[in-house]
């Protein structure tokens, strides 16, 4: 999927886990015990547009807009994500790009964003699809260190990784 070397080291790298919630007050819980530190409340729309290598989208978060591109390893065992971020300063990116590029699908949700190291914690409320836990542990100095940071966080959390999903939002609402 990453035939050029040099495009895939210059992207930034995490790596990805997402799990539907059975109960989000336990994992609230759990949060608390381990010390993740409780963040901010992000609104999110993200919006999908047709691209024939990766995802690409626009993330309004509370007012702010960004588009974001990422390759994934959907494939691979472990979810690791290269992406690229770009901020968009004009209220109007949404209409500018839709007459652009195709929109594919929109995803809404809100998010409560926890901090523990270099792992971010998602506890997602997502139109159409209900509630979810996404980790990203972002490659700060190296592949190796980051996964047993995000092995620690699993454990900590004692989340079932037979249970991830390795789709997108974006798919999963276009599987409804």
């Amino acid at each position: 999927m990453f035939s050029d070397k040099k495009d895939k080291l210059e992207m930034a790298v995490n790596l990805e886990l997402k799990i539907k919630l059975e109960s989000k007050s336990d994992i609230i819980e759990l949060l608390d015990k381990i010390g993740a530190e409780k963040t901010e409340i992000l609104n999110q729309k993200d919006v999908y547009y047709e691209n024939k290598i990766g995802l690409i989208k626009l993330r309004i978060e509370n007012g702010k807009h960004k588009l974001i591109q990422y390759l994934r390893e959907e494939e691979c065992k472990d979810r690791w994500s290269h992406y690229e971020i770009l901020n968009i300063s004009d209220e109007n990116a949404e209409d500018f790009l839709s007459k652009i590029f195709k929109v594919e699908t929109k995803v809404v949700k809100v998010r409560q964003l926890y901090l523990y190291k270099n792992t971010r914690i998602h506890l997602d409320a997502v139109e159409k699809l209900g509630d979810y836990l996404e980790l990203e542990t972002v490659v700060h100095i190296d592949r190796d260190s980051s996964k047993l940071e995000f092995d620690e966080v699993v454990n900590l959390l004692k989340l079932d990784i037979s249970k991830q999903i390795k789709k997108s939002y974006k798919n999963l609402i276009e599987e409804l």
